[in-house]
């Protein structure tokens, strides 16, 4: 008979713990636990029924958002790099350095090696390439067995241009301005004939030689700042009829173009420290503002 009131003393409630009944469920409970312990079934279980059902429980609680903000995460990452070695097979296969702008993200750069610059750099004119940087002293960079890779990044529609050693130290900067870009982008650097063909110049025209009378008036470091490579507009053969100043400033540097006259007439474009041409340029105005009163 079951006994279902409380035991009304140990003794009682030893005996009924010790029955056959309590004996066989402690057993199967025992038999239970162990078997788990040995082969995992209750996991198993719980484990498929869950897959079973995962497909009809809603998304949501704190293990599902992780799960999605690190897919996201992983997919935008995946995109990011994805875009990087995309940018970076387009730098490759450039033609020009204009191709390389359009290819560089806001907040990105480009890297490439001495030698795909080089190439790229051999594909200019000598107008555009002088202004970028001297020839010689490319060799003497290019030579000096430091250089490690090029850096490219994009400023204020200008291209910036880094040589750097294995250290990340820069061994040298140079820039090419929107307006030259533009000019590689169109090819269009071979038919440079006027100033006036470059918006830049537009009402900073002056006469060569009154541009030249006032440059050797000034110390020789301006002087040097104004042209600081004069060999390269010596090695054009014509006369030079005017000058243009320019009115947009990259790094520090203004571009001077000047009007050559020979078979055909070109413009030769260099770039001047933007101290030197400012204070150069203060000095040819005081002329034209003497012309305005007289």
């Amino acid at each position: 008979m079951t006994h279902w009131a409380e035991p009304k003393d140990f003794r009682e409630w030893t005996r009924r713990s010790l029955s056959v009944r309590s004996l066989i469920l402690l057993l199967m409970i025992l038999c239970l636990l162990i078997s788990e312990l040995r082969f995992d079934w209750i996991e198993d279980l719980l484990g498929n029924y869950l897959a079973a059902t995962n497909s009809h429980r809603p998304e949501s609680g704190t293990i599902w958002e992780i799960g999605h903000q690190t897919t996201v995460a992983r997919q935008t990452l995946d995109k990011l790099i994805t875009d990087r070695q995309t940018n970076q097979r387009e730098a490759r296969d450039a033609e020009n350095f204009a191709q390389i702008a359009e290819n560089i993200q806001p907040g990105q750069g480009i890297i490439l090696s001495p030698d795909a610059f080089r190439k790229l750099y051999l594909t200019l004119p000598p107008e555009i390439s002088d202004r970028m940087v001297s020839p010689y002293k490319l060799l003497s960079i290019y030579s000096g067995q430091k250089w490690d890779r090029t850096v490219f990044e994009k400023e204020a529609g200008n291209l910036l241009i880094h040589f750097l050693d294995t250290e990340n130290r820069v061994l040298y900067q140079l820039i090419i301005s929107g307006q030259t870009l533009r000019q590689i982008k169109e090819k269009d650097f071979s038919e440079i004939e006027s100033l006036e063909d470059i918006p830049g110049f537009a009402n900073r025209i002056y006469d060569a030689q009154t541009f030249f009378s006032k440059l050797n008036l000034l110390p020789e470091d301006v002087r040097r700042g104004v042209l600081p490579d004069p060999e390269v507009v010596l090695k054009w053969s014509g006369r030079i009829t005017r000058v243009g100043i320019s009115d947009e400033i990259g790094s520090d540097y203004i571009e001077i173009g000047f009007e050559i006259e020979n078979t055909k007439r070109r413009v030769l474009i260099t770039r001047g420290h933007e101290w030197a041409v400012w204070y150069l340029r203060s000095r040819l105005e005081e002329d034209d503002y003497v012309d305005e009163i007289l």
